[in-house]
């Protein structure tokens, strides 16, 4: 598993296993906009804005079994941290999950 850091991100815990950053992460993560391998980050957090308001706290792009996705924590106005997983090439929403 690999990740990109992205400007957006506040905090960036790493799982079990998880390798450590490097600087180059940022520079791979904008070649792959560019390459149109990945959606850009501003269109990404207008699809989760639209449908879920909130406070963005956190933003990663992780690989999932072989697929490029954006994880994007948010703090609704209800108070709730929701977990949403986006497939980073199309934008399309994997799956929202409340997080704890």
């Amino acid at each position: 598993m690999f990740r990109f850091v992205l400007p957006l991100c506040l905090v960036l815990p790493l799982s079990p296993g998880a390798q450590q950053l490097s600087p180059r992460d940022h520079e791979r993560a904008r070649i792959a906009v560019e390459r149109g391998e990945i959606r850009p980050l501003s269109e990404i957090l207008q699809t989760v804005r639209a449908s879920h308001p909130g406070e963005v706290l956190e933003v990663e792009l992780e690989e999932e079994d072989g697929v490029l996705v954006y994880e994007v924590e948010i703090l609704t106005p209800a108070g709730l941290m929701l977990e949403i997983d986006l497939e980073a090439r199309s934008g399309t929403i994997l799956s929202v999950e409340e997080d704890d």
